[in-house]
């Protein structure tokens, strides 16, 4: 310690609770005079503060005060960092800054206010400011000199450009610092982090500040604080931590050798104890790679090399036990402790301990002989029950617990949760694609992928208490215990998704199945686990419902939901049945002209109850019954026959444009259905979404399209911007126009970025003798901006709003959009 102590370049010394001095460096038994207590130098004011700082330190892990010190020649001011010992809590160690200089100019400064010219003068802290009126930083030469920065050099005012010198592992806690320091949180006015000097090396700061001025609307105006280079203590505080590490795993055990590697250097470093229990001189090199390595057993080489590896990468402490092979061609067995750890440096290090156990492995093995013959005789009786047992309560296929073990165990996980006041998480786990593969691969393998699901859920099984089911089919669950930590949960469940799907290999072929769960959560307290399980299953079905290959969490409102659902898919039947779907018209207009030249029809559901609905309040659970197609033909038939109207009325309108869902686009009675209509060719489009796929496979789809096009109906693609479609999509579908997503289209007015986007949709359109449509138009700036960058035509509120049959005419006749 004293050797530490002698390294600090200011006073430092370690003393205990009552102040009295331990160990003392030469700097600091100059400014103790012979005292045998540091507080023995303070004012009595400074002894009071002083005793809370030690306070602070004891519980926080370090705490810095001035202190006021009386001497024969005066009183001085001197700045006190605390932190306790790593090796005894009881004990401190302190460092010591004069800052007498510093306390008088800081008194002179409050005299003449002239704060930073005192601030500067003899300062060790570098000052900081930064004005946001004027976007102006003020840095003094200290705050340079200490970063290798020249005096007349620009400071980069951008926090990204800073935020890049600041240590990867800093950066984030930095930013959040500096957030929280600007907003005037007390708990950030102090914070520490590494930055990288201009000469290439990285320097611990301590930062001090605080908004200082704000503006009459609390935004931060003025921001002042000081940097302090505080390398030296920290570098202090390491090699006291290092040392605490050697001495840690040294007294824990007598005769035995210790060593330390550096992973990043290859070397190792072994005390005279290693030397002696391996048996070589002290003289012989030891690096990693080498002597060691070479005296391992080589049955034992590839385990012990896995271990350190496996520990290492995740800086994992572990104990292990090997044979070596001595010098003189002897066997011991060796058993080792070891700790990985990350030096300051960034270095992969482990320190580690060695002890010769071969009496103990000796005497080990005569026990367990002596044991295993005792045991002989009703080994094979205790075995047949055991697999009988098992046999009745495990799945035969995955040897998971089968249902009925699960049954029996849910009131004893139940009752151990209770004891230990912990609540209780079940996921359901079902199989996503797993009916392919059995169809297209047969039941081997099936069988494959349920092996594979078993031993992915049996290895997740980390806790005591854990327990996993196979529960049939392709079905699991997964109990654990539960501490309130719900994040927990989801990264568990997403790991298990990821491990679930990973391809397996079946006799040349890939087979891959995901994963879909659902959580239900119990936190202590009468806990029913059958409704657990019940819960979970209910959140599983969400789960596939919202997509598959994913959780979901059990919401107290899900049976809600699905009660909801559940009428609300009775009501689609019976709206269907009761013709409630009518559409509602939005027209599109020439963007040069603006003389209709089309309109979309939009599904609304007249509701005997709920009056006029939107799409979005039943499309999804329309969609889950799969009436979406039937309600896509319904609205088909009335744009028809209100098409007829209009011209009836002498009331141009070219084109109606009818949305196609998916499903309907493969009904293969599509065909036959559209015959029955009559319409004129070019009059009817259908509008699909940039979403729906076709590939080259698709061969209903395919035909229905080429059968849509013979007819004369128009295809257009909707959305445009927000999928995934292709040039070679479009060069296949061939569309007669895209609609221009509104996300696209609502900052073409003020974006230039916006518009050369847009621009470049037009372009492609015009190359492919395509129309562009432009959805979402809501201001007369953006019908001038899209008209002049060469769009077709204009569809949005800005012009007309969705409207029902009977009020088109009235609004045909007047042409009020010409006048807006």
């Amino acid at each position: 310690m004293a050797d530490l102590l002698g390294a600090v370049p200011s006073a430092a010394l370690v003393i205990d609770v009552r102040t009295a001095v331990r160990a003392a460096n030469a700097t600091a038994h100059a400014l103790l005079n012979g005292a045998g207590h540091l507080s023995s130098l303070f004012t009595p004011a400074c002894r009071a503060q002083f005793a809370a700082a030690l306070l602070s330190a004891s519980a926080s892990g370090e705490a810095q005060h001035g202190l006021e010190l009386e001497r024969e020649d005066g009183k001085i001011w001197m700045m006190g960092s605390l932190a306790p010992c790593p090796d005894d809590g009881d004990l401190f160690v302190v460092t010591l800054s004069d800052i007498t200089s510093l306390k008088n100019r800081l008194a002179t400064c409050e005299a003449s206010e002239d704060r930073w010219h005192s601030a500067l003068v003899g300062s060790s802290s570098g000052v900081w400011e930064y004005r946001a009126d004027l976007d102006q930083w003020y840095c003094s030469d200290i705050w340079r000199q200490m970063r290798g920065i020249g005096p007349d050099e620009p400071i980069p005012s951008e926090t990204d450009a800073w935020l890049e010198r600041i240590h990867p592992e800093d950066r984030e806690r930095v930013a959040h610092c500096v957030d929280r320091q600007i907003a005037g949180d007390p708990d950030y006015m102090t914070f520490d982090y590494r930055e990288l000097h201009r000469d290439g090396h990285y320097i611990w700061i301590e930062c001090r500040g605080a908004c200082v001025e704000r503006r009459a609307d609390g935004r931060p105006l003025r921001i002042s604080g000081t940097d302090t280079d505080i390398t030296a203590r920290k570098q202090t505080e390491e090699r006291l931590t290092h040392l605490s590490r050697r001495l840690k795993v040294a007294l824990e055990v007598s005769r035995v050798g210790v060593f330390e590697a550096d992973f990043d250097l290859g070397t190792s470093d072994w005390d005279d104890g290693m030397f002696a229990l391996y048996g070589v001189e002290r003289k012989e090199e030891v690096k990693i790679g080498g002597l060691w390595e070479s005296m391992l057993h080589p049955e034992d080489r590839e385990h012990v090399f896995g271990e350190v590896q496996r520990h290492v990468a995740n800086l994992l402490p572990f104990s292990d036990e090997y044979r070596v092979i001595l010098r003189d061609g002897s066997t011991h067995y060796i058993r080792s402790r070891t700790l990985p750890f990350i030096d300051s440096d960034g270095h992969r290090k482990m320190i580690g301990a060695n002890w010769d156990v071969t009496g103990d492995v000796v005497l080990h093995r005569e026990l367990e002989r002596a044991k295993t013959l005792a045991e002989a005789r009703n080994e094979e009786l205790e075995e047949a029950k055991a697999r009988i047992e098992h046999i009745a309560l495990h799945d035969y296929l995955t040897d998971l617990p089968n249902r009925r073990y699960l049954d029996q165990m849910l009131d004893r996980i139940v009752a151990d949760c209770d004891e230990r006041g912990q609540g209780l998480a079940a996921l359901h786990i079902d199989l996503d694609r797993f009916k392919q593969v059995n169809d297209t691969l047969g039941h081997n393998a099936g069988d494959q992928m349920l092996r594979h699901a078993a031993r992915v859920l049996r290895d997740a099984m980390h806790h005591n208490g854990d327990f996993v089911a196979r529960i049939g089919g392709d079905e699991f669950v997964f109990l654990t215990a539960y501490d309130g930590d719900d994040d927990a949960l989801a990264v568990m469940a997403e790991r298990l998704i990821a491990e679930l799907r990973r391809p397996i290999v079946f006799e040349g072929h890939e087979c891959r199945a995901g994963a879909s769960i659902g959580i239900a959560l119990e936190r202590d307290g009468n806990i029913d686990a059958r409704q657990l399980l019940l819960n979970a299953d209910i959140a599983l079905y969400h789960a596939k419902n919202a997509g598959r290959n994913r959780y979901e969490f059990f919401c107290r409102d899900r049976r809600h939901q699905m009660v909801t659902a559940h009428r609300l898919a009775d009501d689609l039947l019976r709206a269907l049945e009761k013709d409630e779907f009518v559409p509602h018209y939005q027209f599109q207009f020439c963007a040069r002209s603006l003389d209709v030249v089309g309109t979309e029809a939009l599904a609304r559901w007249q509701h005997p109850e709920r009056g006029l609905l939107a799409p979005a309040e039943f499309l999804a659970v329309a969609e889950e019954i799969g009436v979406v197609a039937q309600i896509d033909g319904l609205l088909l038939q009335k744009a028809v026959a209100d098409a007829a109207r209009w011209r009836a009325e002498g009331l141009r309108v070219p084109k109606v444009s009818v949305n196609v869902s998916t499903r309907r686009l493969h009904d293969p009675h599509l065909t036959q259905k559209l015959a029955a209509l009559s319409f004129e060719p070019g009059s009817v489009s259908f509008e699909l979404l940039e979403s729906i796929f076709l590939d080259e496979s698709d061969e209903q789809a395919r035909a229905n399209l080429a059968h849509i096009r013979k007819l004369g109906i128009g295809v257009e693609i909707d959305d445009f911007g927000t999928g995934h479609a292709s040039i070679v999509s479009l060069l296949r579908i061939g569309p007669d126009s895209l609609k221009i997503d509104r996300e696209l289209v609502r900052g073409v007015a003020r974006s230039p970025e916006q518009r050369r986007l847009v621009g470049s949709i037009i372009d492609i359109g015009r190359s492919l003798n395509v129309k562009i449509v432009a959805e979402g138009v809501e201001t007369r700036d953006q019908v001038r901006v899209l008209a002049k960058l060469g769009c077709d035509v204009l569809q949005g509120y800005g012009l007309a709003k969705p409207m029902g049959m009977e009020d088109t005419f009235a609004f045909l006749r007047a042409e009020s959009w010409r006048a807006a």
